[in-house]
């Protein structure tokens, strides 16, 4: 069967993950407080849950995808997935039919999530590392902006869907989106392509001790640059701001500023409409991204980087010290602006200096550096937030994050002093 080319199949994984994860995700909270009766603490573990399993299972699964085959690790990723989903949209249905009481509930979500965490680790490094052996590193920045803009159309679908279903049962979001993302397990099994990775000989294979060579390789690549010790840094600092920050931005409207009076419009419609017009926003952001920033050299990156990272803080500060919901809701739309260009200069910024042979290695230890910060952060914002007030929490969760600033003008600095270094051949 004829296979797709990279992007036609890297856009098509990006919208179905959208629609997916926005189907799911945008009433998710009502599922979990309404429909289960998880308590705010068993929302905290049911995160730890999640967090824990991504940090024990990122290495193992981006060592296979550089062992095996990235387009098999992505695959078995989109099938695990959509197996946790399906099974945390059924927990009423087992429990009803085989448990009884509500700490069946929390257990059959705590394990949904732990077999999620799984799926997500397969996906991590792989799909990211796939893209960049087969349409390459140079054109890596273009292609993720274009599947930025599918992602937020699609996602746009999703909230819509997300709205209808959980109006018929709170439970369907959640299957729906497992079955898509099983749909899509069988469409790249199909149609997904590999040509320009190279797999380890059978021998290689075969050998647990050579197998983890490429863990051993990563690492040390990781240990012998400090391009990338920093990369993990970021990841590190990236958890553990954005933990916190996506925990509370909700409660934060609820709580704090409220809802305008308009009509008899409810919190769930209310954040239905800010998903929608966030996904509208990024959609052009990323289109014009795409036609005005310059991927070709480290340095421009890193100064990209370095630009965007201040407008996330101080985008995340504004959302926090806001007195009103309009100067909140702009704060909040530009930050969400600003994450659509970081992360494909991010991963433009990282790839740019990954060895192909361990490169979805070391991204997974960039995801566990991330999972790592989160499980650091995520309770120190929240407990800043508790004891004190949601506004200074949030804004702890943008302070977390200066280091990142500070790292990539480091960066910058020591790129423009090693290419100062360089003899000029040309004369």
């Amino acid at each position: 069967m004829k296979k797709l080319n990279p992007v036609t199949t890297f856009l098509l994984m990006n919208g179905f993950m959208a629609f997916a994860n926005s189907t799911m995700f945008t009433t998710y909270a009502l599922y979990y407080i309404t429909e289960l009766g998880l308590s705010p603490f068993q929302l905290v573990l049911v995160g730890t849950f999640l967090e824990i399993t991504i940090l024990l299972f990122e290495m193992p699964t981006g060592v296979v995808a550089d062992t095996y085959s990235r387009r098999l690790s992505v695959i078995i990723g989109a099938f695990i997935l959509g197996t946790a989903y399906v099974i945390e949209g059924s927990i009423p249905i087992i429990s009803e039919t085989f448990f009884h009481g509500a700490l069946s509930l929390f257990i059959g979500v705590i394990i949904a999530e732990v077999i999620r965490g799984i799926g997500e680790t397969f996906l991590s490094g792989a799909q990211q590392a796939w893209l960049a052996d087969e349409v390459g590193v140079e054109e890596m920045g273009p292609v993720l902006l274009k599947g930025n803009r599918v992602y937020e159309i699609a996602s746009i679908f999703g909230v819509l869907a997300s709205v209808g279903l959980a109006s018929i049962s709170l439970n369907l979001p959640y299957i729906m989106g497992g079955v898509l993302y099983l749909a899509l397990g069988v469409l790249l099994l199909l149609f997904m392509p590999e040509r320009n990775f190279h797999r380890a000989t059978s021998e290689e294979r075969t050998s647990i001790k050579e197998t983890f060579s490429t863990f051993k390789n990563g690492f040390s690549l990781v240990r012998g640059r400090t391009i990338l010790v920093a990369f993990l840094f970021i990841s590190l600092f990236i958890g553990a701001g954005s933990e916190g920050f996506d925990r509370l931005w909700e409660a934060h409207f609820i709580t704090s500023l409220g809802f305008p009076d308009i009509g008899n419009l409810t919190a769930p419609v209310w954040f239905g409409i800010i998903s929608i017009a966030a996904n509208i926003l990024c959609f052009f952001t990323a289109w014009i991204a795409e036609r005005t920033i310059k991927f070709e050299t480290e340095t421009q990156v890193a100064r990209y980087m370095a630009t965007f990272t201040i407008l996330r803080l101080v985008c995340i500060i504004g959302f926090s010290l806001a007195g009103s919901f309009e100067f909140a809701l702009i704060s909040y739309l530009l930050l969400m602006m600003t994450g659509t260009v970081t992360g494909p200069l991010y991963s433009t910024w990282v790839n740019q200096n990954i060895d192909s042979r361990v490169r979805a290695t070391v991204l997974s230890m960039s995801s566990q550096m991330n999972a790592f910060g989160q499980m650091l952060g995520g309770p120190v914002v929240g407990a800043a937030a508790s004891r004190f007030t949601l506004r200074i929490g949030l804004t702890f969760a943008a302070i977390i994050q200066l280091p990142i600033l500070i790292i990539y003008l480091q960066a910058m600095k020591r790129k423009k002093s090693s290419d100062q270094s360089k003899p000029d051949i040309a004369g």
